[in-house]
């Protein structure tokens, strides 16, 4: 790879804009030095979900009732079984490490403060070059308010910077009432980067057997538009570097990502249908295109048609959702 694709995200040099996201793909040693191998600037590992270590739990509880009420029992599953899934993880950073000459972040994603702090600090020791937080809070628990549902990731990002020493990142939701304001906040909480935006589960209903279902898991060629928006919205206007994700199905979404304003682009579902070959496609698409506009490194143009650099900011706001449908008859 050649320097001409370098930048910088997670507080780390790399060697390409195009990281491999988060997903089940990153979650072996052997798929990550294809990653590796196709041009990924970095890795970001399969997410350590504490629900499924407490679905764990649950399920080994339920087959050992009669012991349920044992306060002693309790707590002794709970550690046993945090503690392996943790020592796989570890190791699966450490192999990891060994197999491939490229960045490679941890992925952390709890529900409760209590595992922020343990998970982070047992995956810096491992090695791992940088830690992504994966930030949601659904907010259908009526009893919290706004701030209370925003409290909770200033005090989760505070308490891990606390406890590590290797860069912080962060991917969060689209989902606040103040989106814009949300952001620069979040950026000045000392973390390295934020990502916009993690793709969650979401539920579709079956009418023919009248049952809830999950919906399509990959991206749209079209869902790149939402965090474009954003990125180009917020660049230049934070505190860390921004990256987008979700809906990269080419090398010309990855171009217009870093033509906003985005530092780094994460990449899943194309790599899900397309094999580790379509990281090497968007590095080639990216160069090419450099080359052909004459520019010499990524920061020549990244962020040129950001919202802070355009001439008519109004490109990215209302304005142009009136211009195109106020006038309209049907």
């Amino acid at each position: 790879m050649t320097s001409k694709l370098s930048t910088r995200f997670f507080g780390l040099d790399l060697n390409s804009p195009v990281i491999a996201a988060s997903s089940s793909i990153t979650g072996n040693t052997a798929q990550i030095i294809k990653l590796a191998e196709a041009g990924a600037g970095a890795v970001v590992l399969k997410s350590i979900f504490e629900e499924e270590i407490q679905h764990q739990l649950n399920e080994e509880l339920n087959l050992r009732a009669d012991f349920n009420n044992d306060p002693e029992y309790l707590d002794y599953f709970d550690y046993v079984i945090k503690d392996e899934n943790l020592r796989k993880y570890t190791k699966l950073i450490g192999d990891a490490k060994l197999a491939a000459n490229i960045p490679i972040v941890a992925s952390i994603n709890c529900v409760t403060s209590g595992e922020w702090m343990s998970f982070a600090q047992k995956l810096q020791d491992a090695g791992a070059n940088a830690l992504e937080l994966n930030l949601y809070v659904p907010g259908s628990n009526q009893k919290l308010g706004s701030a209370d549902n925003e409290r909770i990731y200033f005090d989760t990002i505070a308490k891990v910077l606390d406890l590590v020493s290797i860069p912080v990142s962060i991917k969060i939701s689209p989902y606040f009432s103040d989106l814009s304001s949300m952001i620069v906040k979040l950026s000045q909480t000392g973390v390295a980067g934020i990502t916009l935006f993690n793709r969650y589960y979401m539920p579709d209903i079956d009418i023919n057997e009248e049952k809830v279902i999950s919906a399509e898991v990959l991206s749209d060629t079209n869902d790149y538009v939402l965090p474009l928006r954003w990125v180009g919205s917020m660049a230049g206007k934070t505190a860390c570097k921004l990256a987008g994700t979700t809906g990269i199905h080419n090398g010309e979404t990855a171009v217009k990502f870093l033509l906003a304003g985005a530092s780094a682009v994460q990449v899943a579902s194309s790599v899900y249908r397309k094999g580790p070959g379509f990281i090497t496609e968007l590095n080639g698409f990216i160069e090419d295109w450099m080359n052909e506009k004459g520019y010499q490194s990524i920061d020549d143009f990244k962020g040129k048609l950001s919202m802070k650099k355009l001439e008519n900011p109004t490109f990215y706001e209302r304005v142009q959702f009136m211009k195109h449908f106020g006038e309209k008859e049907f």
